[in-house]
């Protein structure tokens, strides 16, 4: 499958007085109805690739939301109806309608809110593992992310990243295609070396703007009238502990959408599209072209 062509194009809903910021957009022509594809926090459009690989001759477009990936960067924190708004801009600009919405972790949160404001780009959405808390934990102290702050921000190479991450949870239990796509487009250059494209500062503070009352969709999910199937993570964490490879998806979101499917997968844990990217692609093919 040829590689995709990068485009740039201008975000929407930016906070005043800010700099403009670019949205990254990596598109795969084909056929529609496209798919279009939103990534979890601190990841990129690219983790896509190896599922995007599967479907041959299939439109897909999939986003570096503002923050991440090749996407300006503006200054934290990004309050995450900003995240809908780069859907809402990447199908404005594509003409996007019809098409099979797959969101992993917050790109899951960003394609229902989209969906609320703008049924008609959505055909139906599969939602892996999305950042939608039970109602209760909006408004509640955010999560404790600071953890992030001390993530490695220095690389040599891509690969280096690579090499120190393929046996370490939990990246080791990736597919391969899947990590090297992480660390490829994880990392952009910065003089002789590479530096994390969703800089530790930046990363942290989104998971700590997840459960602000302004990121509770529940006022409107039961306006989505698309079917929306959710692959749940069987994986759960500690009270009070954020750990990034339990579920953060309510356990009973399927039945608040009027066409909801709940599938839970026991032995998975958070990141699902990267350890287990059949499953994932047996759900897009099920869904009529």
């Amino acid at each position: 499958m040829d590689d995709p062509n990068l485009h740039f194009i201008p975000a929407v809903g930016q906070p005043i007085p800010a700099a403009p910021v670019s949205i990254a957009v990596w598109e795969w022509p084909g056929a529609d109805p496209p798919l279009l594809f939103a990534h979890a926090t601190g990841f990129h459009g690219r983790m896509w690739d190896h599922i995007v690989r599967r479907f041959p001759g299939r439109r897909a477009l999939a986003l570096d939301f503002r923050g991440h990936g090749r996407s300006g960067k503006p200054v934290p924190p990004i309050p995450w109806p900003y995240f809908a708004q780069d859907v809402l801009a990447v199908a404005r600009h594509f003409g996007v309608r019809d098409a099979l919405g797959v969101g992993h972790s917050m790109g899951g949160h960003s394609l229902v809110s989209a969906a609320i404001d703008h049924p008609e780009i959505f055909a139906a959405l599969l939602l892996v593992d999305p950042v939608i808390f039970p109602p209760a934990h909006y408004g509640a102290p955010p999560p404790d992310a600071s953890f992030i702050l001390r993530r490695r921000n220095r690389w040599a190479s891509p690969s280096e990243m690579f090499d120190r991450f393929r046996t370490r949870p939990p990246f080791a239990s990736w597919h391969p295609e899947a990590l090297r796509s992480y660390c490829e487009y994880a990392l952009l250059p910065d003089g002789g070396s590479f530096v994390l494209a969703c800089p530790p500062a930046l990363e942290a503070a989104t998971y700590g703007q997840s459960n602000a009352p302004e990121s509770n969709l529940y006022a409107g999910i039961p306006s989505v009238r698309q079917p929306v199937t959710i692959l749940r993570a069987g994986a759960t964490g500690t009270p009070g502990v954020f750990d990034l490879s339990a579920s953060p998806t309510a356990p009973d979101l399927a039945a608040k959408f009027a066409r909801g499917r709940d599938i839970l997968l026991a032995d998975h844990n958070h990141y699902i599209p990267m350890e287990a990217p059949e499953l994932v692609a047996a759900e897009i093919a099920a869904h009529p072209s």
